[in-house]
């Protein structure tokens, strides 16, 4: 793997062993990002001050925009069901969806105007989600998707994004990220491995097919080309200690969440928790 740093700047910090799981940016690049184990949203804007948007009774995971500006989490309730969450940016929170037959709902992204995915990383499977009618039903389950065994804690489907009609999803487990054709209809083609070796979480792509990766224990973030190539633009020491997801601000630079490094302390030990600037607005924005 090759290494190549970007500037990097620390935006907000926020206090040991808080678990910042997910990020979401407005078209005014406020930032809206998830603390795991407490439930709740954050926003931060251009100041860099965070505030609570929003808090559940639960786990908060993944977070993604439906058409009208509105939030979408992923997570837990009290009673560790997993559910779907639909927050106004004023903070108004509803409970869109229970889903008892899922295990893990981890990221999530948007297929058209009302239907969405979301890994469930556990399960081994995409659920599909329609807002309009509320109802979910399971868009793809497949090995590839899977952990090898149930015994395993990591992850397996994590991350999906969409570039060039194609989902890409990370399984973090097998150190895979899968790419599935998304068919006419909207269902899913068989799927295929477009790169593996390599650890990743959440991820985004920029306009030009690049994939930049955040990879949580291994506490950076990878740019993978089209060809496959790997490169890492960002390590521990520009605040990337245990790196869970990024994504693309309206400026063009990428914008990564960190626990830390609670999930597998460095061996400088677990540090505070970050939303971290990384400078790339010349490779041009993202798509997704």
């Amino acid at each position: 793997m090759n290494y190549q740093a970007v500037p990097s700047q620390i935006v907000s910090e926020f206090p040991i062993n808080s678990f910042l799981e997910s990020i979401a940016i407005a078209p005014d690049n406020t930032l809206f990002i998830t603390n795991h184990y407490e439930g709740k949203v954050i926003r931060i804007g251009a100041d860099g001050i965070p505030t609570t948007l929003a808090q559940i009774d639960g786990k908060a995971t993944g977070l993604a925009f439906t058409g009208d500006y509105q939030l979408l989490l992923s997570g837990w309730n009290a009673e560790n069901t997993c559910v779907i969450w639909r927050i106004s940016l004023d903070g108004t929170t509803e409970l869109l969806v229970e889903m008892p037959e899922a295990q893990f709902l981890n990221g999530l992204t948007r297929l058209d105007d009302n239907r969405f995915l979301i890994a469930d990383s556990y399960r081994g499977a995409i659920w599909e989600l329609n807002i309009g009618d509320r109802t979910v039903k399971i868009w793809l389950e497949h090995p590839v998707l899977a952990r090898t065994s149930p015994e395993e804690g990591t992850p397996a489907v994590n991350g999906l994004k969409m570039f060039a009609n194609f989902l890409y999803a990370s399984n973090t487990q097998k150190q895979q990220i899968v790419k599935i054709p998304i068919l006419a209809d909207g269902t899913a083609g068989e799927p295929e491995i477009f790169v593996t070796g390599i650890n990743i979480d959440d991820f985004a792509f920029d306009r030009a097919g690049n994939l930049y990766g955040a990879t949580h224990v291994f506490n950076s973030v990878v740019k993978i080309t089209a060809d496959g190539s790997i490169t890492a633009i960002a390590e521990i020491e520009q605040g990337m200690a245990g790196s869970t997801a990024l994504a693309f601000g309206t400026d063009g630079n990428i914008y990564v969440t960190t626990n830390g490094g609670m999930s597998f302390p460095p061996a400088s030990g677990i540090e505070p928790s970050k939303v971290v600037r990384l400078q790339i607005a010349e490779e041009g924005l993202s798509l997704v």
